[in-house]
Order: structure tokens, then sequence, then C-alpha cells
């Protein structure tokens, strides 16, 4: 039996788990401090849902069968079009706006590559039933400030945002006009990142356009201030009208303190059709990686999915780039996972009662504690604690035991004491620094 995971998915270790939720940790932090509450669906969905948001094509990239019921379902391969259905169910009854945040494990059957394997877990967030550029803000906002939490700084990543209405008020301006052409310029201007302008330009000929189009087409992008388009573009109340929308959101931002995160790029359109307005994406500075995360405005998806007219807007972001990036930057904290407070070492094995009782006490008072299972020398107890990178050990002794006390060592200052047994739980408070417990989380 070939005991490797399958291609394009992953095995938790341990450790990469530890990685896995520190990145979690951040993600929820981020959203609370953003008052995003949480929600969640389910990872299959009917295969028909995928289709209303992006069409047929769609299919080729799932994980996709008929089941037991006969009906034709699917792997979730993202998780908006769940995030439309759940909120078009219950119609206008939910208060507005809608702020939810989710970190979904999302399936796709594409080719791997770097930094795009066959699953991933996905940070989304998306607001609901607001109209305003505050909200496209707001999300960027979270965007930079969830990096930065990561301990990237401006050196590190980008945001760069763009408008899909600016740009189809330019196209149309420049002379293109009729949808089967604005969804040629779409399609090729959104690989002028990756590929040359020749390559663009002769896509954009092939689609439709004359040369004289293209070219003019492609002038538009090297432009990358938005008073440049205003100075040219300013007998067009479509095109103005647009810069005065994202004048005010860079505003918000400027006001928020984030104007070094975020630049204004006219070549990022996404790729899925379903965008209707502001559109970004935050990249790595030196332009190593895939995006870190995308999104943008895309008021009409609730609408097509389930009837209800609902403005709103998201995005998500991958673990796999994100981690690659902290690993390239070396930002994993040096200890990930939760330390053991205490290991119990057990002197002679007629105590063993009087131990199992401590343990569960001192569990009881919120405390990770772990001990030897079977009978074991001193000196191998406090490898095996040592392994365990324990905080402190508890060493049970017959002598030490008859007075009703117990020898507490804090093993990364090797100091020793003894404490009376009925007092542990509150000595242990004073004597492990930082002491923080399940227990008292929970109170938080």
């Amino acid at each position: 039996m070939d005991l490797a995971s399958l291609p394009g998915f992953r095995d938790f270790f341990p450790e990469e788990a530890a990685r896995r939720d520190y990145i979690f940790r951040v993600w929820r932090e981020t959203a609370r401090r953003y008052a995003f509450s949480a929600y969640d669906g389910p990872p299959l969905e009917l295969t028909d849902l995928y289709r209303r948001k992006s069409g047929d094509e769609i299919v080729g990239q799932l994980y996709c069968f008929e089941d037991k019921g006969g009906r034709d379902i699917a792997l979730r391969p993202e998780m908006t079009p769940t995030l439309a259905r759940m909120v078009a169910s219950k119609g206008q009854s939910l208060p507005k706006p809608i702020k939810w945040f989710s970190i979904p494990q999302v399936f796709r059957y594409e080719r791997q590559q770097r930094g795009r394997l066959r699953e991933h877990f996905q940070f989304n967030c998306d607001i609901l039933g607001e109209e305003g550029v505050a909200a496209d803000a707001e999300l960027v906002a979270l965007v930079v400030d969830c990096l930065r939490a990561f301990g990237l700084g401006e050196a590190d990543f980008r945001v760069r945002v763009s408008d899909r209405q600016l740009l189809s008020a330019l196209i149309t301006a420049v002379g293109v006009e009729g949808d089967a052409l604005l969804k040629v310029v779409f399609a090729s201007v959104d690989k002028l990142s990756r590929e040359p302008p020749e390559k663009v330009k002769a896509k954009l000929v092939e689609g439709g356009l004359q040369e004289a189009q293209a070219d003019r087409v492609l002038s538009l992008f090297q432009r990358k201030k938005l008073s440049d388009i205003t100075a040219e573009f300013d007998s067009s109340k479509a095109v103005c009208d647009r810069v005065m929308a994202l004048q005010r959101f860079f505003g918000i931002l400027d006001a928020k303190g984030l104007q070094g995160y975020v630049e204004f790029d006219l070549s990022i359109v996404r790729g899925l059709a379903y965008y209707t307005g502001i559109v970004f994406e935050a990249f790595d500075c030196k332009g190593e990686l895939r995006a870190i995360c995308g999104g943008g405005r895309y008021d009409q998806l609730v609408k097509t999915i389930g009837g209800v007219d609902m403005p709103a807007l998201g995005f998500g972001m991958g673990d796999v780039v994100l981690a690659e990036l902290l690993t390239e930057r070396k930002l994993w904290p040096e200890k990930l996972a939760q330390p053991l407070d205490v290991f119990l070492v057990l002197v002679d094995e007629k105590l063993r009662p009087q131990m199992l009782s401590l343990a569960h006490q001192l569990r009881g008072e919120g405390l990770g504690v772990d001990y030897a299972f079977g009978e074991m020398a001193v000196g191998k107890q406090f490898k095996v604690a040592s392994q365990k990178e324990a905080r402190a050990a508890v060493i049970l002794g017959p002598e030490e035991w008859k007075r009703g006390m117990i020898k507490f060592k804090n093993l990364a200052t090797r100091d020793e004491k003894e404490l009376s047994v009925s007092d542990i739980g509150i000595e242990f408070k004073m004597l492990l620094p930082g002491w923080r417990t399940y227990a008292s989380t929970l109170k938080q």
C-alpha cells in the first residue's frame, strides 16, 4: 500500500499543524478586531451552485461526483457561493451590514505549482448590504493589518487596487464597445503581469480588436496615478465618477495611515467575471510568489444565486502562499506549540494513585500535565520532561508525601522548592511566570 498522501494534498504532522494553527489564530484575531462574526458551511454543495457563479468551465476544476441520492455534488472549491446561498436563504432579514468570516478547507483539481495545491485553507472575509467605498476600504485595511500581524511590513508586501467599472469606462472611452470585446480585454489584460505586452496585444487583436484599438487599450496601463487618468479623460462622466469613488477609497486608507501599503494598479482586473467594482490583490514586494490574497466587490452574486438583490464584497487569503512568505522572511515564532506546563515525576510506584489524583487536580486548574504511563527511572522521567519542553517538574517522593509536600522544580531556571499539596494550585500561578491556562483563556 502506498503510504504517501494524494498529489496536491498535505499531511499535517505536529510541527506543520502548529504552524497552521498559528496562522488560524492570527486570522481569527484580526477578524475579531474588525468586528467580523464567524460562520461556516458544508464541504459538499450541489455542483450547480458553482456553475451559477462561474459557468460550466468551472466543472473541470472540481472534485465532483454523483452521490448515492443521485445528486450532482462537489467538494467546495471556494466559500463565496456558499456564503451567497446562506445569506439569500435569509432574504433581507439579516441586520446590515453583514460582516462574516470563515476559514474553510477548499479543494480544486488543477495543476500543482509553487503556491498552489489541490487543497488549502482560506481566510474569507465578506461584507454584505453596504454599497459605499467605505466597506471596500475596510476590507483592504483588514488585509493590511492581518499581514502586519504576522510581522510583515511595507518592505514585504503591497495591496494593488483597481476598479473594473473604471476600466470598462476607459475601454469604452478609447473606442472599444460591446460586451464581447470588453470580455476579451479583461481576459487578456489580466495576464499583463505574467506575459509581455506584445503577446497580450496579439490576444486582443485575435479577439476582435483593431491594432490601433489594442495599442490604445495597452497604453491605459501606463498610467500609474488617478490624476493621469482624469487629465486625459475629463470629458467622460463615467470615468470621472469612478475616479472620484477611488479617490474617496484611497482617502479613507490615508486617514488610517495605510497609504504606504496600497497602490493604484489598473492592470488588476481579477479573472473572475462576477466582480463588479473595486478589486485588489496583495503581492510580496520581491515578486517571487503568487498573490497572497485577492478580492473585490461582487454586487450581483447574491441575486444570481438566490434572487436577493444585495451588494457584497469580500476577499480570500490562502495559507499556502502566506506560509511560504513567512518562511522566506523568517517570521515564524520560535515557539508555536503550547508548552507543557508540568511533568509529574514519580519516585515510588506506590504513590501512583496519589500522582493520578494530583494530575487530575492540576488539569482541573487548567494546567497542561503529563507523566509516564508505566514504571520508569527518575532520570528517564526528567529526560522525557525535557523532550516535551515542560516548564516545570513536580517530584512525588515518599518522604515528602508523608509530610503533605511535593517538590516543585522550574526546569528553565533549575530552581527547586517544596510546596504544600493542598495549596499547589495557587502556588503554581505564582511560580510559573506568564502562567496562562486554558481555563483562564476561556474567561477572556
